[in-house]
């Protein structure tokens, strides 16, 4: 009889857990955290963006982009923003690392911030992606980004354009350049100065001004009224390395009545950027479709927690020269894309802005005049 019992418990034991091991693959967790019922690598990304100001493109192109990557991947991801705060992106680091991330990509606020974190993620044995800025002396397994040298050349090469369709054959120019602690800044400025390089050295173009406007508006903004007022406003052109600092110096050439007068550049093809090309007010911005960048980045993450390293590198056709420590860094690069008021309907054929976001109020008009819609 106590045999008979204890085989009738072993069989229901038995049946237990085969019912259980049926009825796993229904845990609600399976893909959005990165479970995968179908047997494959398990693994969790973190991911640091910078802020929500100096671009709009990390909040509103980047992070979505990412997400649904990831998401579509079943990889868990830990996306957070932070805030332009160099010590809110230190503690965002280390909650990362501890919660045992495979996979870490940041996009710096400042290369000591940045390296300080990477070096955490190297010894921890994480993998590490500089996300779209590389950072100097950090250390990253990866770097995805664009082609930025080719981002400063087609700035560059625009504002000359622009100047020539405005028949000025010599110019006085002015570069109000990113961020001094950002090495992106360091690489626009050295395409377009290679773009402008022939016009300068050949005394048609003459640089009378070269400052940072830190990705500011009002810091671009005031840095511009500075060398206007220096140069007794005799400035023809105006190079800016991203559209939120040229919509800060449009304002004071509006409020000089200069606006669509003074060729400007800008980079980000941002709501503002686009909304001011159909105006006439900034002559050209270039097109980085993040969606090609975090499509790099994110397949890249993903072949390393997948565990398949060769796919991985196959990804990072390329490597960049790390300024700080001189190794090359294995890198995958987007291309970049020029945008006047001549093609500036591609960013909204790829989805990238909307009709609604950028064709508002006074813009609605012009955007019709543009075939947009």
């Amino acid at each position: 009889m106590a045999t008979s019992k204890w085989a009738s418990v072993m069989a229901l034991a038995a049946a237990c857990t085969f019912v259980l091991s049926a009825c796993g693959g229904n845990d609600s967790s399976s893909t959005a955290t990165g479970d995968n019922s179908d047997g494959g690598s398990t693994g969790k990304v973190g991911v640091i963006l910078p802020d929500a100001t100096t671009s709009p493109r990390w909040e509103n192109n980047d992070r979505p982009s990412l997400t649904k990557a990831f998401d579509d991947a079943g990889i868990e991801s830990d996306i957070q923003n932070a805030g332009g705060d160099t010590a809110k992106f230190g503690t965002i680091c280390d909650s990362m690392i501890n919660e045992g991330v495979q996979v870490l990509m940041i996009v710096n606020l400042d290369p000591d911030s940045g390296a300080a974190c990477l070096h955490k993620a190297t010894a921890a044995g994480i993998t590490s992606i500089d996300y779209d800025r590389l950072t100097p002396g950090g250390g990253a397994s990866y770097y995805v980004s664009f082609d930025n040298v080719k981002v400063g050349e087609l700035m560059g090469e625009g504002l000359q354009t622009c100047l020539t369709d405005d028949g000025k054959d010599t110019a006085n120019i002015i570069y109000i350049n990113g961020a001094e602690t950002d090495n992106n800044a360091s690489l626009f400025k050295q395409g377009y100065a290679q773009a402008l390089k022939p016009k300068l050295d050949s005394g048609d173009y003459k640089l009378v001004g070269d400052v940072s406007g830190e990705w500011d508006a009002n810091k671009a903004a005031d840095a511009f009224d500075g060398l206007y007022t220096k140069n007794d406003g005799k400035i023809d052109g105006i190079i800016s390395a991203n559209d939120t600092m040229a919509g800060g110096i449009i304002a004071r050439l509006k409020a000089n009545g200069l606006a669509g007068k003074v060729p400007i550049t800008g980079q980000d093809a941002s709501v503002e950027g686009l909304q001011n090309i159909l105006a006439g007010n900034q002559c050209m911005t270039v097109y980085k479709n993040t969606a090609l960048e975090a499509d790099l980045a994110s397949k890249l993450a993903i072949d390393v927690i997948n565990g398949d390293q060769g796919a991985a590198d196959s990804l990072a056709t390329g490597s960049v020269e790390d300024p700080t420590t001189h190794k090359q860094v294995k890198s995958a690069l987007a291309t970049p894309e020029s945008i006047t008021k001549d093609n500036i309907k591609k960013p909204f054929d790829d989805g990238f802005v909307t009709a609604g976001d950028v064709c508002t109020g006074p813009y609605a008009k012009l955007c019709t005049q543009a075939g947009i819609s």
